[in-house]
């Protein structure tokens, strides 16, 4: 009877453990729509990988974009093999720029247990990651803008209104660390524009030691994931990023930064010299640059003029 009650409140537990994983797991990625097959094994927090989409197995096409333009995929991926159906094995890595390039300099990258070699196509990546890079490229491209905005929870219950909030104590920001994201050094200078030396000293070194900044490494995954799950309150991040956020109905706000204070990017499409598919390669960089691309842009909250 002991040992029946015993395993009964066992299983009432694993039951109640598994109903509070699944609530706290809500949020997570992938908010992309996985490519269709008929076994799908995605475990949130588990054996979840959003930042590697479609074929990896001989692919006619491998392209690395900074990962920040993750939701952007979807629609491209589609209206490139709709013009170009004879490519229907296309592989994507929307990883952080600087981590993306240590995979094309190294040769291969280790998620989890995964080992990947595929070398890419077309990188794309900010102005300065592509100024460094220039020797690998053929050619390269503009092709879409961004701006800074600042992510907040549902309601703004912190009242930030700009980046100068960001310095106060009692805001707990989410912050991309310079060292691994090119993002990180866009917004110190933005610091810098807002509030002077003093803003970006209090928010990357104060705050940073008692805790109240917390510095990302793939701050287009963490930074909406620590605002949903009320690990922070604030966090700068690229316009389009917290427009998408809104778009797929998450519980968040976005603020816009003002002018004087805000920073452009410009995205930057690289073909590369070493393309195991020089044809797909050129003929993904003409896409970029299309209408048809640059109206997918538009849609996302980047700009393309």
């Amino acid at each position: 009877m002991l040992k029946r009650k015993s395993l009964f409140v066992t299983a009432i537990t694993f039951l109640l453990a598994g109903k509070l994983q699944a609530q706290s797991h809500q949020f997570d990625p992938p908010w992309n729509t996985p490519p269709a097959s008929k076994v799908n094994f995605t475990v949130p927090g588990i054996d979840n990988v959003p930042d590697l989409f479609g074929d990896i197995n001989d692919p006619q096409l491998v392209v690395f974009f900074a990962g920040n333009q993750f939701m952007c995929i979807d629609d491209l991926i589609a209206a490139f093999k709709k013009l170009h159906p004879e490519y229907q094995r296309i592989f994507v890595e929307t990883l952080p720029p600087g981590i993306l390039a240590k995979q094309i300099m190294a040769g291969s990258i280790v998620i989890g247990n995964l080992r990947i070699t595929l070398k890419p196509d077309v990188y794309t990546a900010g102005k300065s990651r592509i100024d460094q890079m220039l020797e690998y490229f053929s050619k390269t491209e503009v092709y879409a803008k961004n701006r800074l905005a600042l992510l907040v929870q549902k309601g703004n219950p912190k009242s930030v209104q700009s980046l100068r909030d960001l310095g106060r104590s009692t805001v707990r920001v989410s912050m991309p660390n310079p060292e691994w994201e090119g993002i990180g050094k866009r917004i110190e200078e933005a610091y810098v524009k807002a509030g002077g030396e003093e803003l970006k000293k209090t928010v990357m070194e104060t705050k940073v030691k008692d805790s109240t900044t917390y510095l990302t490494q793939i701050h287009h995954r963490q930074s909406p994931m620590r605002i949903l799950y009320d690990q922070s309150d604030a966090a700068p991040v690229w316009y389009s990023e917290a427009f998408y956020q809104k778009m797929i109905g998450h519980p968040v706000e976005l603020v816009e930064i003002t002018e004087k204070e805000n920073i452009a990017s410009q995205y930057i499409a690289g073909l590369m010299k070493t393309a195991p598919h020089p044809k797909a390669a050129q003929q993904f960089m003409d896409f970029l640059i299309s209408p048809t691309a640059k109206a997918i842009y538009k849609k996302y909250g980047f700009k393309t003029d």
